[in-house]
C-alpha cells in the first residue's frame, strides 16, 4: 500500500497533481484544500496518500495532512459516499471545520456538496458523529488542562478547535453551566443548528 509520496511536482491541476518520486510519476487526486498546500511545478512536496482499489481501477488520493486523509477514510466508509464524493466534500473546507460540522449535526453543510443528497448527508452525520466527537474531545481536553473558570476554559477550547475568539464568545452567549466540556458541546450544537442548544 502507498501511504505517502514525496518528490517534485510535475503537474498541478485543479483536481490532481503528478509527483515525480525517484523517477516514477504518481498521479494523486486532491481536494482543493490540499491543492492550496501544493507548491508550483518544480518544487518538492510531501503528501499523505490513500490507494483505493476498485474492480476495474486503482486510484491514488493525496492529502496535505493526516487529519484530512483520516476523514477521507471515514467518509468513504459511509454507504453512498465514494472516493470522488469524499474528495468533493473535503474541498468544502478545512478538515477541522468539517469535523465540527459533523459533531454539530450540520447536515446542510454536506448537502451543498455535489452528489450528496439529504439522506446521505444525514447518514454521514449519524455514522460519523460519535467517531469524530472523540477526536474533538481529546483536543478540547488538552485545551482545558491549564485550569480557569468554565466559560473561559470553554472559550479557549473553542478557539483551540479553530473558532475565532469573538465567534467563540458568540457561541457561548446564553449558555449556562459549570462544566467546560458541556459548554463546548452545547456551543458546537449551537454552531451546527444555528440556534441555542
Amino acid at each position: 500500500m502507498i501511504a505517502a509520496v514525496r518528490g517534485e511536482v510535475l503537474v498541478r491541476r485543479p483536481d490532481h497533481v503528478v509527483v515525480d518520486a525517484n523517477g516514477v510519476g504518481y498521479r494523486l487526486t486532491v481536494s482543493s484544500e490540499t491543492l492550496k498546500a501544493v507548491p508550483a511545478a518544480g518544487a518538492e512536496v510531501f503528501l499523505h496518500a490513500e490507494l483505493v482499489s476498485r474492480d476495474d481501477s486503482l486510484a491514488l488520493f493525496g492529502f496535505a495532512s493526516e487529519e484530512e486523509r483520516d476523514l477521507f477514510g471515514e467518509l468513504v466508509s459511509v454507504s453512498g459516499v465514494g472516493p470522488k464524493v469524499a474528495i468533493a466534500t473535503l474541498s468544502g473546507g478545512p478538515a477541522r471545520e468539517l469535523l465540527r460540522a459533523i459533531a454539530g449535526g450540520d447536515a446542510k453543510r454536506f448537502q451543498a456538496v455535489p452528489g450528496i443528497g439529504k439522506r446521505t448527508a444525514e447518514r454521514i452525520i449519524v455514522e460519523l458523529r460519535d467517531k469524530v466527537s472523540g477526536s474533538l474531545e481529546a483536543e478540547v481536553a488538552e485545551a482545558l488542562a491549564d485550569g480557569g473558570d468554565a466559560r473561559n476554559l470553554a472559550r479557549d477550547g473553542l478557539v483551540n478547535l479553530g473558532y475565532a475568539p469573538l465567534e467563540a464568545e458568540q457561541l457561548l452567549d446564553g449558555l449556562r453551566g459549570e462544566d467546560p466540556q458541556e459548554l463546548i458541546s452545547s456551543a458546537l450544537r449551537k454552531a451546527g443548528t444555528g440556534k441555542a442548544a
